[in-house]
């Protein structure tokens, strides 16, 4: 084999976990790249995703939503509150606590970053049809939703 050739050997091109982790490293930059044309990045989508799906809530829970470390959060919350995505306010029934919603300029910008991760799901997907990306998520849902239940939480 020539040494300038970088295909991968046969015993890792055949691993689920091999393929799997090359994927993701591969959507990863595709999606970044494609958030990144409006601004955006991946923590920023997950977290307007969470608050339009799930409504209101503290930061805490948007961290458990979002799986992201109570730090990150408050980052975000901060930085997409000054953007006007999102309002923080005290919890009326705890002031140690805030409460993040979603505005209206956040559901519109969330729009925009849905689009631009349908784009890019086409483009990492694109050598499957319809039926087999469908299965492919279903069968990527059960593997994560098996571990999430053996580590004890759930998706």
């Amino acid at each position: 084999m020539d040494s300038t050739d970088d295909t991968p050997p046969a015993s890792l091109r055949r691993l689920s976990s091999w393929l799997v982790s090359q994927t993701a490293a591969q959507a990863q930059r595709i999606i970044n790249e494609r958030l990144a044309t409006a601004g955006a990045r991946r923590y920023h989508y997950s977290v307007l995703s969470a608050l339009a799906e799930y409504g209101a809530m503290s930061q805490a829970a948007l961290g458990r939503h979002c799986h992201l470390d109570r730090s990150d959060v408050a980052a975000l919350v901060a930085e997409l509150g000054g953007q006007g995505r999102i309002d923080r306010e005290p919890d009326p029934a705890d002031r140690r606590r805030n409460i993040v919603t979603i505005t209206a300029a956040g559901e519109r910008f969330l729009a925009e970053l849905a689009a631009l991760v349908a784009e890019g799901q086409d483009e990492l997907l694109a050598p499957l049809d319809a039926g087999e990306r469908e299965q492919l998520s279903g069968l990527l849902g059960r593997v994560v939703t098996h571990h999430a239940e053996q580590r004890g939480y759930g998706w």
